[in-house]
């Protein structure tokens, strides 16, 4: 178990980068000799060296002279296969045999068209031994917004809302009316420094008049996203108040501005959901929480472009009201949240 062990550190090394890496992937690296980690790193931000680098730095760091003997004939542990090109920073295949390293072990093959084997292609032909697939789909779930862009040419989907116990999503009236509990507020908040975006439809931001930003947690604010085909939001909302990026998806114009974009797109009552899903692979927008009205929801929903599904289900009941979305998914966890139940789903089919 101790290659399963020390991979392990590496993910949560790695857990360090959320947030401030994507469109990259989060990588973990930790560097062994004679069973004794002697040196550790991650990737901590986009266009800064990767985690193989901030290692090996570790060592000398922390060894001085000694290092690159320690490093000669060391294992390397690393969550992602170490890249074979030369991009915002230089090859970490080269790194490691550079230094003479004995053994590498990978958590996943990066499927990143310029790496893709090669990392693990120069190691091997440079006679370092090299062990696959350790810790494998932790590794995948790690980093499976890089995985779903790469792969799928379209962000990581994420919905989320709440609704009542008697299946109500919001008031029949056009109105500000909260459903689940604070606790449940401030875990949405961490969700969203966690992701590239956060989406709405025009209504929920005249009737809820939302900021979606991080207020309740420490972290980045995501890139709003607005859905207003015709352009009715008032200017007054607080989408517009500069405390982030915001950008609206609209038929009537395309403009831009320090904090703010509009994106004009044809014929939006047709294939929404796959417009904008490429639209924001475009813009390297890796991630994005789709967060209402009920009928953007339904509208990614039918379209099968969903990834996960958070669904906070409250124990309050209402008389009446918009009916919350049908999910259909594998349930992959259920947590008490207060007084909310937090049911997450994962889609059986991802197109």
């Amino acid at each position: 178990m101790t290659d399963e062990i020390f991979m392990q550190r590496c993910l949560e090394l790695a857990e360090n980068g959320m947030s401030s890496v994507s469109p990259n992937p989060m990588v973990g690296c930790v560097i062994v000799k004679n069973g004794k980690i002697i040196g550790e790193g991650f990737h901590a931000k986009i266009g800064q060296a990767h985690a193989e680098v901030n290692a090996v730095k570790d060592v000398i760091l922390k060894y001085g002279e000694q290092a690159n003997t320690l490093l000669k004939d060391a294992t390397v542990y690393v969550s992602l296969e170490p890249c074979a090109h030369f991009g915002k920073t230089p090859p970490c295949a080269d790194l490691l045999i550079k230094h003479e390293v004995a053994k590498v072990v990978i958590g996943n093959n990066d499927p990143f068209p310029d790496v893709d084997g090669k990392g693990i292609e120069k190691l091997k032909n440079a006679g370092i031994v090299v062990v696959q697939g350790v810790l494998e789909q932790q590794c995948s779930q790690l980093n499976r917004r890089f995985f779903t862009r790469i792969t799928k040419q379209r962000p990581y989907i994420i919905l989320k809302w709440a609704q009542t116990a008697n299946g109500y999503f919001s008031p029949l009236n056009p109105s500000k009316k909260w459903i689940s509990t604070a606790l449940a507020k401030k875990m949405v908040h961490k969700w969203r420094t966690e992701e590239d975006a956060v989406l709405v439809g025009k209504q929920t931001v005249i009737a809820d008049d939302p900021q979606l930003t991080t207020r309740e947690w420490t972290g980045k604010n995501p890139i709003r996203l607005v859905i207003d085909k015709n352009l009715q939001i008032p200017l007054d909302k607080q989408i517009f108040n500069g405390a982030g990026k915001t950008i609206i998806f609209n038929e009537l114009k395309s403009a831009y501005s320090e904090n703010l974009q509009y994106v004009q797109m044809e014929d939006m009552h047709y294939y929404l959901p796959q417009k904008i899903a490429f639209q924001l692979y475009l813009m390297d927008i890796q991630s994005v929480i789709i967060e209402g009205g009920a009928n953007i929801l339904n509208q990614f929903i039918q379209a099968g472009l969903w990834d996960e599904a958070r669904v906070f289900n409250s124990s309050v009941n209402w008389e009446t009201g918009v009916a919350a979305p049908a999910i259909h998914g594998l349930i992959t966890d259920v947590v008490e949240i207060s007084q909310d139940k937090l049911v997450v789903y994962q889609n059986w089919e991802r197109p």
